[in-house]
């Protein structure tokens, strides 16, 4: 981990042409760029599909089948305006970089999210084609659904599958006083399935795709607090040709972004790793990545929480106040020790996201009989056990045995680390996680030529 206070962002840099991406924001500094027109020719780039064309069901593809671009319905812009009821206020949803999010409901019934462009916002024609083409090539039940785009004369609109949760900001960091707070179980459930969204993207797609912009207001959830990543539009393809990382200027929101991409502007998977295990903090402790209304030692998340994270006796500090002590210690001691290892300032040391899903898996569990309320007395009484009740001897077993072979993971993830320091001539970090790695053939993304030609959407490859 690392200090972010000497980083101060040139807030007068403004956006270039090309519009590659969004610099890196300072707590809520808004740059502008006014978005232009794409022309005939870039609008010739989206792909096009039939208006009857059926959306097959979200699912990860079989291993060694190429992924083909499912673009979803070309709308016309009068058809998202009946859809949105002309875009009334009663219909927003919020706002983001991007633009106005509006809730719709298409002719067939099928309950849709539309955002619109903002012509003078800091997100502009290249986020859009990157989003279009992202969400066509990428399909996984962890990342939102694209059900079709409109680019109508100089009106950019995207249309997702409607998310009746919202974002997990509103739910985790802006959450008013008649919302009940998230339990522990379902800010584990989310915290897996996000990790199982960026495992995808990382070891799944070929080339991979580094997301570039996890926060908790880009995590939407659907009835079952379901995550789902949404917001492509800074998405990267990653290094291929045995290159170590790609070039490209700093890009996201500040309090997320991992210190080496700070320093270098060289991007990698651990990039997003380090970002996920602030994401990761966020579920913990409750607290905004950056918070200035707190005082100036507690704005970042990261430097607040680092004593704590390197003393297991104080872990519970770091807990959201808004879980009343309801969560098993034993559960508490393992999530930080995720999020301690995506947050190591060598990005060697940090976890593969598979590692992360692995790890995160069992806390994701809801075991019949779970009681979530926990007290003192119960800890104290079973000091080595999980606060957790199961229904049968053979629940009890099923757990004893995933909690040996996960014991048995982090032992040997822990020799694989000291060896790699070994060879780096590196201190090793103190905790450890799994680093068993999958062997499989990722499928392929069938990029068309234009797509690969446009500038942003690959980047430059750095040496």
């Amino acid at each position: 981990m690392s200090c972010f206070s000497c980083f101060k962002p040139d807030k007068k840099k403004m956006l270039s042409k090309r519009m590659d991406a969004r610099p890196v924001k300072v707590v809520n500094t808004v740059l502008t760029q006014h978005g232009a027109s794409l022309d005939n020719s870039q609008s010739d780039k989206l792909p096009r599909v039939p208006s009857n064309h059926k959306q097959s069901p979200e699912a990860e593809h079989p291993k060694g089948n190429p992924v083909t671009a499912r673009t979803g319905k070309a709308f016309t812009f009068r058809e998202l305006a009946t859809a949105t009821k002309n875009f009334r206020s009663d219909c927003l949803l919020g706002e983001g970089g991007f633009g106005m999010v509006y809730k719709g409901k298409l002719d067939n019934g099928q309950l849709v999210a539309v955002k619109q462009l903002d012509l003078n916002g800091f997100q502009g024609n290249q986020e859009f084609l990157v989003e279009v083409m992202m969400l066509s090539l990428l399909h996984h039940p962890n990342l939102v659904r694209l059900v079709g785009f409109c680019a109508d004369g100089n009106q950019r609109l995207l249309v997702y599958e409607y998310m009746a949760l919202g974002s997990l900001a509103d739910h985790l960091l802006d959450n008013t006083a008649d919302q009940a707070a998230l339990s522990w179980h379902v800010r584990m459930k989310i915290a897996h399935g996000t990790a199982k969204g960026l495992e995808y993207l990382h070891e799944k797609a070929n080339p991979p795709v580094i997301y570039r912009d996890l926060k908790s207001a880009n995590i939407l959830l659907d009835e079952q607090h379901n995550p789902k990543l949404s917001d492509f539009g800074l998405a990267k393809l990653g290094p291929v040709e045995g290159k170590a990382h790609i070039s490209t200027p700093v890009m996201g929101t500040y309090g997320y972004c991992a210190p080496e991409y700070i320093r270098t502007g060289q991007l990698t998977t651990k990039t997003d790793v380090y970002s996920y295990g602030v994401f990761l903090l966020e579920l913990i402790t409750g607290r905004r990545a950056v918070d200035t209304c707190r005082p100036a030692c507690h704005q970042i998340l990261v430097n607040w929480a680092k004593p704590m994270l390197k003393d297991r006796r104080r872990y519970h500090e770091l807990v959201d106040p808004l879980l009343g002590g309801e969560y098993p210690e034993r559960d508490l001691s393992e999530a930080v020790g995720v999020a301690a290892m995506c947050l190591q300032e060598e990005p060697s040391f940090r976890p593969y996201m598979s590692d992360a899903v692995v790890a995160l898996g069992f806390l994701a569990e809801a075991p019949a009989g779970y009681v979530e309320k926990t007290t003192t007395a119960s800890h104290n009484k079973q000091a080595g056990d999980r606060s957790v009740v199961t229904g049968t001897s053979e629940q009890d077993q099923s757990r004893a045995d995933r909690q040996r072979a996960v014991a048995e993971a982090i032992e040997w993830g822990a020799m694989r680390q000291r060896q790699i320091a070994q060879v780096h001539g590196k201190k090793a970090p103190t905790v450890s996680l799994i680093v068993i790695r999958a062997e499989y053939e990722p499928p392929k993304l069938n990029l068309p030529e234009e797509w690969q030609a446009m500038e942003g959407l690959a980047g430059s490859s750095g040496d």
